[in-house]
């Protein structure tokens, strides 16, 4: 049974909207032609990501979402998703937009991740960005 889940590690913030979010998330795995086994979402702190990007990754930098893929079959999606809920609170403030609608570009940023999107040559970014844009259009939140 096609299933998303929300955990909190190491941050006192209570996600909203979890029904909403959910449907949002399985509309898009489905409009790219996925379909939905198993999908974590973790909230948590800087400290808690940080250990993460440097135990699995060999990062040493801060970052606000780090995704793993455990799919064994193609076009079915499995898989966890780390979100450090202080990147997301600095990076809405820097970017001037609000807090839920910043949660949302990374929910969704990791999500095209697993949908095999990738982000680190430019034009790839550029169709990333694109496809965050397209789905941020599809969900209405109340902050």
């Amino acid at each position: 049974m096609a299933k998303i889940s929300f955990f909190s590690e190491d941050t006192s913030y209570q996600l909203r909207h979890k029904t909403i979010l959910k449907n949002w998330i399985t509309a898009a795995i489905v409009a790219e032609g996925f379909q939905l086994d198993q999908l974590n979402f973790i909230l948590c702190s800087d400290a808690y990501l940080l250990r993460i990007n440097q135990d699995y990754l060999q990062h040493d930098d801060y970052t606000d979402v780090i995704t793993f893929d455990n799919s064994e079959a193609l076009k079915i999606i499995v898989g966890d998703i780390f979100i450090s809920i202080d990147r997301i609170k600095e990076n809405a403030a820097t970017f001037n937009v609000p807090f839920l609608r910043e949660l949302c570009r990374v929910m969704i940023h990791g999500t095209l991740h697993l949908l095999g999107y990738k982000d680190k040559a430019k034009a790839d970014k550029l169709t990333m960005t694109a496809k965050e844009d397209e789905y941020l259009g599809m969900i209405r939140l109340i902050g």
